[in-house]
């Protein structure tokens, strides 16, 4: 087969066409999809053709053939499980990346993205006010950026045990014990599980989730050997923010290693909004987010930021005599994340930092708060509806009376369409989670989605009356 560039004329622009046309749908389309996987799946039931195809027809025909199964989680009317939309600007260098096609691995192989991500990195710490020698690896998600402070802390914690766990593994180790708030989030757990480091041992919380530092000083108190303490910067349900000077405090006294788990909430603290809540924050040993959540890149874009580079490298760094690394020293980018080889997931960052500035990042920060606000205040208006939790920053946590009542409100209201919310449990009872985290909603959004949930609301009441 012969290169020609211009081969990627008509499909470029059929895929631009076809995501224009997606992207302008997203105001006043329904936020579930149209088809279930079923019937999606059967579309795509086709065998492989014998020869090649024209790529640009297979872009529309991916393109048609998907877009009734397409939720719009790009609406600012989508809610569910912390997931943003995309900027245009990171959406665009995503783009790029793809078509640049470099692995991300090495700075000497390619300097270009590693300077990009480097960049990127400090802009990070200094809007979230972390120590600027801290390393910042690219992860693909939150789970994986959690896994990454957590190794780094597992090397360190065994190391000052004198147990080296690269060379010598987990067998025969010191066991290092975890602990975690009673509401840790599942991505720790599973970071915890690929690492072999088991169950953590939960920490009673109060009634907004946040760890008890009476509590867990008396856990540090039992502990014998290496251990790992787990904060939360944003909890699932209510938003809320452990109290980390204390908290980092009691567990450094104790030899501890601290990973704040801020997969949405460590964003928090590029604003002076919450400087109070996460005093502190800047004393842990390694933090862990998501931008695809709060900065609102694509997907595939977890950060990790460990206080010791040493420690990061000493868990990930590899070296082979085929790979050209740089004469300066640095870390290369793969040296930061469990890949050899990689997507430059930074460049989107750099791209949505770059277009926001520092102003427009805390404007996008206490944007999506102040929407959170404005639905929790208008749906505790609405007659039968209680909001459990203190909404402290993007989330609300709603029960519409008995837990069967609220189920079913919660399935009323996905069943319309009009907005995607997510039916959950939190303190004992089945609630409706309000995550905001679009850069998009705005006030005719929550306008539409309480208007939407009062419909849902209304359905139910009609049914009972029945």
């Amino acid at each position: 087969m012969t290169f020609r560039p211009d081969e990627y004329r008509a499909p470029l622009e059929q895929a631009v066409r076809s995501a224009q046309e997606w992207l302008g749908s997203l105001p006043t389309r329904p936020v579930k999809p149209a088809l279930p996987v079923e019937k999606l799946a059967a579309a795509f039931d086709r065998p492989l053709p014998d020869g090649p195809a024209d790529p640009a027809a297979v872009v529309t025909e991916l393109a048609t053939l998907a877009e009734p199964g397409l939720m719009a989680i790009g609406s600012g009317r989508f809610f569910g499980w912390v997931m943003g939309g995309t900027l245009p600007a990171a959406l665009s260098a995503d783009w790029l990346v793809s078509a640049w096609d470099q692995n991300g691995g090495l700075r000497y192989a390619t300097p270009a993205t590693a300077a990009i991500e480097e960049r990127a990195g400090r802009w990070i710490l200094d809007l979230l006010h972390l120590p600027p020698s801290s390393a910042v690896g690219f992860a693909t998600g939150g789970t994986m950026a959690n896994f990454v402070g957590l190794a780094a802390g597992r090397g360190a914690v065994l190391r000052a045990a004198g147990w080296d766990v690269n060379s010598d593994g987990l067998t025969g180790a010191p066991r290092v014990t975890v602990l975690a708030g009673a509401e840790v989030h599942i991505s720790v757990l599973l970071a915890l599980r690929y690492l072999g480091l088991g169950e953590p041992t939960l920490v009673a919380a109060d009634a907004q989730g946040r760890i008890r530092p009476d509590a867990l000083a008396e856990a540090l108190a039992a502990v014998t050997g290496p251990c790992l303490v787990v904060l939360q910067a944003g909890n699932l349900h209510s938003g809320a923010f452990d109290p980390m000077r204390q908290c980092i405090r009691l567990a450094h006294d104790a030899g501890a290693w601290v990973h704040v788990d801020g997969a949405f909430g460590l964003w928090a603290a590029a604003s002076p909004r919450w400087t109070a809540a996460l005093e502190g924050l800047e004393t842990a040993d390694s933090w862990a987010t998501d931008a695809h959540k709060t900065l609102n890149v694509p997907y595939d874009c977890g950060i990790a930021v460990v206080a010791d580079p040493a420690a990061l490298r000493s868990a990930f760094g590899a070296q082979t005599s085929y790979f050209v690394q740089d004469d300066a020293g640095a870390a290369d980018p793969m040296e930061l994340v469990p890949e050899l080889s990689r997507r430059a997931r930074g460049v989107p960052v750099w791209a949505a930092l770059r277009s926001l500035g520092r102003s427009g990042t805390v404007a996008l920060v206490e944007g999506l708060a102040d929407n959170a606000r404005a639905l929790a205040d208008a749906l505790a208006a609405l007659p039968g509806v209680e909001v459990l939790n203190d909404v402290v920053f993007t989330q609300v946590s709603v029960a519409f009376g008995s837990d069967d009542r609220t189920r079913r409100v919660t399935q009323a209201l996905i069943q319309d369409g009009t907005v995607w919310m997510s039916g959950s449990a939190w303190s004992g009872r089945a609630v409706l989670r309000i995550s905001v985290s679009n850069w998009t909603t705005d006030a005719a959004d929550v306008a539409v989605s309480v208007d939407a949930v009062a419909r849902a609301l209304a359905q139910v009441t009609a049914a009972e009356r029945e």
